[in-house]
């Protein structure tokens, strides 16, 4: 499994590495298909220009890895804490992924994609999602607290509940429909 520390342009396909621990590694470029990460442990790994394509990703360990430029594609990334990531390089995006109860607590994200995914109870707080865009996504019960959402595009995002007193919306765009997720706190009936 593994035994290189650097790895340029591979593809790796179908292979398993739940429950394993990972150290050290660097991958340029690479493409991950339909790989399990189930409960492992990546740490101090860098995923530099890399795809992750059709994987499981649920309740992985990033700590003091490396995720620049990593696009993540038809993924399960339930419960993983980005937060643990390191900050430098650090840029990612979502398309078609599950990313339930996952935590971005205090990253910086500006134009981060998150295309038509699950964000349901993730964790954005104190998170700069300037220039974001949340298209079609669910964001049920995710925590936006001290949240900089400066020119996002939420226009066709769901179930958001967003109180404007404690986070940052200067001309962020939503939908009419979204208007009572801007509203909740009020406790208000817009008909």
């Amino acid at each position: 499994m593994m035994e290189a520390m650097e790895y340029d342009g591979e593809t790796f396909e179908k292979v398993s590495y739940a429950n394993t621990i990972i150290t050290g590694k660097e991958f340029q470029g690479c493409t991950f298909k339909s790989c399990d990460f189930s409960n492992s442990q990546f740490l101090g790994n860098k995923f530099l220009d890399c795809v992750f394509d059709s994987c499981n990703l649920t309740m992985v360990k990033l700590n003091g890895s490396t995720l620049g430029n990593a696009e993540f594609n038809n993924c399960k990334i339930l419960g993983v804490i980005f937060s643990d990531c390191e900050n430098f390089l650090f840029a990612v995006g979502f398309r078609n992924c599950i990313l339930d109860y996952a935590s971005f607590f205090g990253k910086k994200m500006p134009k981060t994609n998150f295309i038509q995914s699950s964000l349901k109870e993730t964790n954005f707080t104190q998170t700069n999602l300037s220039g974001a865009v949340f298209d079609r996504s669910d964001l049920t019960s995710t925590i936006f607290n001290g949240t900089d959402l400066t020119g996002a595009n939420l226009a066709t995002a769901f179930n958001y509940s967003i109180d404007p007193e404690f986070n940052t919306i200067k001309k962020a765009s939503f939908s009419i429909d979204g208007i009572p997720g801007l509203l909740t706190k009020h406790n208000i009936k817009i008909i």
